[in-house]
C-alpha cells in the first residue's frame, strides 16, 4: 500500500488494539511491524522447554478491569488465577524459612503499601524516599520486600521511580495466567490484521496534511499515524520525526525509561522437583534492595521447568554479559538455596533466556516514571496535530502502566483520536466554502472562460 487512512507503527498490544478498533470503525489501516511476529514485548516460546514459556509479559494483571481477559475467553483460552495456587518458599542464608519467619515476612509485605499509601508524596519524591519517610527500610525483611517491589516487580530500583506514579500504578488482584501464553493470545488477536512484518519505520514526516512514513519498505502516506513502539526505542532516536516532536513530548519520552526484567527457563533433569509444588515461589532474603538475586516460580501448570526472574541493575549487567552468564547466575542463586541438589535436578543445557535489554526493538522491559515526572504518561498520550500523530503503549496509561491491558486500552484510545480527527477533516472539507476559482470550475453550465482575475486554480 502507498496510502491508507491510519498508519499504526508496531504490532504489540497497543498496535493490535488500535488496528482492530480502526477496522471496526470502517477505516482503512496498515500496521508496520519491525519484527517477524506480532506481540511486541509479549512472546511465547513453545518449543525450547517442551511447553509454553512467556519470554515477556506473562500475567493479565488487574484482571477484573483488564480488557484482554474477555478477549482471551472469547477465543476459548482458559485463564488461571495465579493467586489461588501461590505459595512462597523463602530461604535465609541457605535455610528454608520456618513458619515464624514467614509470618514476619508476610506481615512486612502487608504493611508496605499501607504505610506508603498513607502519605502524600512530595514533589519530585522517589518511591524509595517515600518508603524511608514512612519508616520503612530498617526491618529484617524490609530490604527483601523493597527488592521485590523495585527490581522484580517494577524492573527498576525504587530510587529511580516517582512516588506518585508508583502509587498510581499499583496493581490489584486477580493476576491471571494463560496456559497457552500471552504471546499466543496476541498472535491470535492479530491473525487477520493488515500487518507488514520486517517493516522498520525510520522516518515520520508529519509536517503536512498527511503523515508520511519511510523505511526500507518504501513510503506510506496516511491521514493519521499511531506510534506504539517502546519509549526506549523512541528516546534512542530510532525514528526521525519531521518536524521534531514538541519539547514536552520529547521530554516525556525520556522521562519514561524502561527497566529490565530478564526471564530464565530451566528444565528438570529427572524426577526431582526439589520438594516444591507447582507454582511455588522461590525467594531468598536479601540484605539490600539492589542486591543481585533471582526469584523463581516452580513447575507452572505442572510442567517440568522453573521460571526465574532477575530484575533491575543486575538484569542489565547480565544482559551485557550474555545469556550464558545469566544461566550461570541462575544456578549460583539456586545453589544458595538447594546446594548441589540444584545442579543435579536441573539442566544447564537447553536453558531459555529472554533478551529484551539487547533487543533493538525493545531496549528494555517496561516503563517507570522518573522522580518528579509522574505527569509524563499523560503528556505522551496527548494527541498531536489535531490527532494526526498519536502515541500509545503501556507507558501512556495512568494506572495500568507496564501491563498488556494498559497498552491495549491506550491503543484503543489512540484509534479513537485518529478516527475523530479523520471525521473532523472530512466534515471540514464538506463545509468549506468554494473559492472563486473552484466556484468557476464547478459552475453549471460549464464554460471555457478563464477564472476570475486575481485568483489561483488551487485550494
Amino acid at each position: 500500500m502507498s496510502e491508507t487512512d491510519v498508519l499504526v507503527v508496531g504490532a504489540g498490544a497497543a498496535g493490535i488494539a488500535a488496528a482492530r478498533a480502526l477496522l471496526k470503525a470502517g477505516l482503512r489501516c496498515q500496521v508496520l511491524e519491525a519484527r517477524s511476529r506480532p506481540g511486541g514485548r509479549a512472546a511465547t516460546d513453545t518449543a525450547t522447554l517442551g511447553a509454553p514459556f512467556d519470554l515477556g509479559a506473562t500475567w493479565l494483571h488487574a484482571a477484573n478491569r483488564n480488557p484482554l481477559r474477555l478477549l482471551a475467553q472469547s477465543l476459548g483460552m482458559a485463564t488461571f488465577d495465579h493467586g489461588s495456587a501461590r505459595e512462597s518458599v523463602c530461604f535465609d542464608a541457605g535455610r528454608r524459612a520456618g513458619p515464624e519467619d514467614m509470618a514476619a515476612y508476610d506481615a512486612t509485605w502487608e504493611t508496605f503499601h499501607t504505610r506508603l499509601g498513607a502519605l502524600v508524596p512530595l514533589p519530585g519524591e522517589s518511591a524509595a524516599a517515600l518508603a524511608a519517610r514512612s519508616g520503612f527500610g530498617g526491618g529484617r525483611w524490609d530490604a527483601t520486600v523493597m527488592h521485590w517491589e523495585g527490581p522484580v516487580i517494577c524492573a527498576a530500583p525504587l530510587a529511580e521511580m516517582d512516588a506518585r506514579d508508583y502509587l498510581d500504578t499499583l496493581l490489584e488482584a486477580p493476576d491471571l495466567l494463560l496456559p497457552e501464553g500471552t504471546g499466543t493470545l496476541l498472535a491470535r488477536l492479530a491473525a487477520e490484521l493488515p500487518v507488514s512484518y520486517g517493516a522498520v519505520v525510520e522516518r515520520l514526516d508529519w509536517s503536512g496534511p498527511r503523515v508520511v512514513a519511510e523505511g526500507r519498505f518504501g513510503r506510506l502516506e496516511a491521514a493519521s499515524t499511531i506510534v506504539t513502539v517502546p519509549t526506549a526505542v523512541l528516546a534512542a532516536g530510532a525514528i526521525r520525526f519531521t518536524p521534531e516532536l514538541p519539547p514536552e513530548t520529547a521530554q516525556a519520552i525520556h522521562d519514561l525509561p524502561l527497566g529490565l526484567l530478564t526471564k530464565i527457563g530451566l528444565r528438570a533433569r529427572g524426577a526431582d522437583r526439589l520438594d516444591l509444588a507447582p507454582f511455588a515461589g522461590i525467594e531468598r532474603r536479601v540484605e539490600r534492595e539492589e542486591e543481585a538475586a533471582m526469584t523463581a516460580i516452580a513447575w507452572p501448570f505442572g510442567h517440568d521447568h522453573l521460571m526465574g526472574f532477575v530484575g533491575g541493575p543486575a538484569a542489565w549487567d547480565l544482559a551485557k554479559a550474555g545469556p550464558a552468564a545469566t544461566v550461570a547466575f541462575a544456578f549460583e542463586e539456586l545453589s544458595k538455596n538447594f546446594g548441589a541438589r540444584a545442579m543435579a535436578a536441573l539442566r544447564r543445557e537447553g536453558a531459555l533466556v529472554s533478551d529484551w535489554g539487547r533487543d533493538p526493538f525493545s531496549r528494555g522491559a517496561y516503563s517507570h516514571a522518573r522522580p518528579g515526572r509522574a505527569a509524563a504518561r499523560g503528556i505522551l498520550a496527548a494527541p498531536l496535530a489535531e490527532g494526526r500523530l498519536c502515541f500509545a503503549g503501556e507507558a501512556c496509561h495512568p494506572s495500568l502502566a507496564a501491563t498488556l491491558g494498559g497498552a491495549w486500552e491506550t491503543g484503543e484510545a489512540a484509534a479513537a483520536h485518529a478516527a475523530r480527527a479523520l471525521r473532523d477533516r472530512e466534515r471540514d472539507k464538506e463545509r468549506q466554502p468554494l473559492t472563486p476559482a473552484l466556484a468557476w470550475r464547478y459552475a453549471a453550465p460549464a464554460t471555457d472562460a478563464p477564472p476570475p482575475t486575481g485568483t489561483t486554480d488551487e485550494g
